[in-house]
């Protein structure tokens, strides 16, 4: 299963836009958010585009094809305009062997056996490193990156996970 794995769009239209481009030419089967949709947040700079709105006019075409789990930024009336469902805290998908738990970045880790993968967003920054056999990954943020980070998302296929960068053309990913 071919999934791209995306985190802290909080609203841009402009880096929405170019996700759902990516989305649509990796040849994932579904586009996995990882929280922070529509709202920028208080500690965040309006991102490019901010338009919450068309953010929600890209999105809900692709709904039967998103996974999503809530971020910190999320609110009740996002269920109200959003065509998909946002999980609360939590998400797991099975792929074969591996189980995937999804999550914005909550405290709380869940036990996971080894051989697991740990998706998360919330720091903006990316990061992929294994412990305890668990694989823990950060995607970055789609709109506002964080420590000289770029906009980013991962390619996750059978086990394998890879960086696409959304600041990049087509061509080059």
């Amino acid at each position: 299963m071919k999934l791209l794995i995306a985190s802290d769009l909080h609203g841009s239209a402009y880096w929405t836009r170019r996700l759902t481009e990516v989305y649509r030419t990796s040849g994932a089967v579904r586009l996995v958010l990882l929280g922070d949709i529509l709202y920028h947040g208080p500690r965040n700079d309006l991102p490019r585009e901010y338009d919450p709105k068309e953010v929600i006019a890209l999105l809900n075409p692709l709904a039967p094809e998103i996974l999503a789990v809530r971020g910190n930024c999320e609110s009740e009336v996002d269920g109200m305009v959003l065509d998909f469902p946002v999980s609360p805290d939590y998400g797991v998908i099975f792929d074969g062997s591996h189980a995937l738990y999804l999550s914005h970045g909550h405290r709380e880790i869940p036990k996971m056996p080894a051989g697991s993968f740990y998706f998360t967003g919330h720091t903006h920054i990316p990061h992929d490193y294994t412990e305890n056999g668990v694989r823990f990954l950060n995607p970055g943020s789609v709109s506002i990156p964080k420590n000289g980070s770029r906009h980013s998302v991962l390619l996750y296929e059978a086990g394998e996970v890879r960086p696409l960068y959304l600041d990049e053309s087509e061509e080059s990913l």
